[in-house]
């Protein structure tokens, strides 16, 4: 029989627990204008606790160059944001915060686009070549190829550093 370990549980109890507690420093404390309204999507955490790898998206950062100076400015606040994660466990240590933009969130929507542009496509084509789905929809194979396509082509591979 196969033990389980406790240190995944850990580490995820942690990340959560700084994902919950940075979103809430990003919404009632921060004042710095090229941060707002940031959403924090995910936090992963070291093994071994060390660092704390934060991915953040905004809708006020549409561009590179504002996301690019959203992410130094809350990496610039990294050493505040570690206190004031210190006041608030018991932890020994706090996890060093790093914080990345989330191109996944953006990705999604485009992702979206590119679904609805090829059932307008589709429609259009009036393509009768439909296969059934066990939920009982149908998908037309040639839709599905294109999909695959575009979204190979559109969306590089998860951009996210592994911990």
């Amino acid at each position: 029989m196969r033990q389980h370990s406790h240190a995944g549980d850990r580490t995820q109890r942690v990340a959560d627990f700084i994902r919950d507690e940075v979103a809430l420093l990003l919404q009632r404390d921060m004042r710095d204008p090229r941060i707002s309204l940031v959403t924090v999507s995910e936090v992963r955490v070291s093994k071994d606790l060390s660092v704390a790898n934060i991915y953040v998206s905004s809708l006020r950062t549409n561009d590179p160059v504002s996301q690019a100076a959203m992410i130094d400015a809350l990496n610039g606040a990294g050493g505040w944001f570690r206190s004031e994660l210190a006041k608030r466990h018991t932890m020994r240590t706090t996890p060093k915060p790093r914080f990345h933009y989330d191109l996944l969130v953006e990705s999604g929507a485009k992702l979206g686009r590119v679904i609805d542009r090829a059932v307008a496509e589709d429609k259009e084509r009036g393509n009768e070549e439909v296969a059934a789905k066990p939920t009982g929809e149908s998908v037309d194979v040639n839709l599905a190829k294109d999909v695959a396509r575009d979204v190979a082509k559109d969306f590089p591979e998860d951009d996210r550093e592994p911990t």
